[in-house]
C-alpha cells in the first residue's frame, strides 16, 4: 500500500484557530495511509520580488516542504470575504521565483471552517482562483464549507456529531482517491526547493 505525504496549511495565525482544531478532525478521520505534517506560515517576512535571488531561510524551508511532499491541504478561515494574508503571503513565496513554482501540478484541496452559515465560501473561491493560477491540480468536489460550533467539535479535532464526523470521512476518503488520480497522470516532480 502507498503512502502518500501530505503538507497541510492552517490559514490562520490565532491560537485559538477554530481551523487548525479542524484540522486536527481531518487528520483524525483521514485513510491510514496519508501521512500529515504542517507546513508552518507564521515566520514567513512579507514577500517581495527583491528577495527573488536571495530567498531566506524561511522561505526556503516552505518551498522544500512543500517539495517534500506529495500534496496540499488547504485549512483556512475568511476573512473579509477572501483569505487571510498570511496565507496569500505564504502562496507568494512558494510560487516564486518565476519558473520555480511549488505548487505547479501539485494535488490540492481546499477546506474551511467559521461560526458563519457560509462556512468559508467566499474565502475558498478567492484561494481556488490564486491557486488555478498557480496551476495547482484541485479537488473540485465534494465542497466542504465548515459551520463551526464548539458543540461538534473538540480542541483535540474530536467529532462528537456522526454526520459530520462522516462527511469528513468522506471528504478525506476523496481527497485520497484523487492524490492517487492526479499522481497517477502527473508524478510528482520532488522539485521547486532552492538550493
Amino acid at each position: 500500500m502507498n503512502t502518500f505525504k501530505i503538507g497541510y496549511f492552517v490559514g490562520s495565525l490565532s491560537s485559538t484557530s477554530i481551523n487548525r482544531i479542524l484540522s486536527k478532525a481531518l487528520i483524525r478521520v483521514a485513510p491510514d495511509d496519508l501521512e500529515f505534517s504542517e507546513i508552518p506560515i507564521g515566520n514567513l517576512p512579507l514577500y517581495s520580488q527583491d528577495f527573488d535571488d536571495d530567498f531566506p531561510p524561511e522561505a526556503t524551508a516552505l518551498k522544500a516542504a512543500i517539495a517534500a511532499v506529495d500534496a496540499v491541504l488547504f485549512v483556512t478561515p475568511e476573512y473579509n470575504r477572501s483569505i487571510p494574508g498570511a496565507l496569500k503571503n505564504a502562496i507568494d513565496w512558494a510560487s516564486r521565483p518565476w519558473g520555480q513554482n511549488s505548487f505547479d501540478h501539485i494535488p490540492a484541496a481546499v477546506i474551511g471552517a467559521s461560526i458563519g452559515q457560509i462556512g468559508t465560501a467566499m474565502g475558498q473561491q478567492s484561494l481556488r482562483g490564486v491557486l488555478s493560477f498557480c496551476n495547482a491540480r484541485q479537488m473540485t468536489s465534494p465542497e466542504a464549507y465548515i459551520q463551526y460550533s464548539p458543540a461538534l467539535f473538540q480542541d483535540d479535532g474530536e467529532v462528537t456529531d456522526d454526520t459530520t464526523r462522516d462527511f469528513l470521512a468522506t471528504y478525506m476518503a476523496e481527497f485520497r482517491a484523487y492524490i492517487g488520480m492526479v499522481l497517477t497522470v502527473l508524478p510528482r516532480v520532488q522539485a521547486g526547493a532552492r538550493p
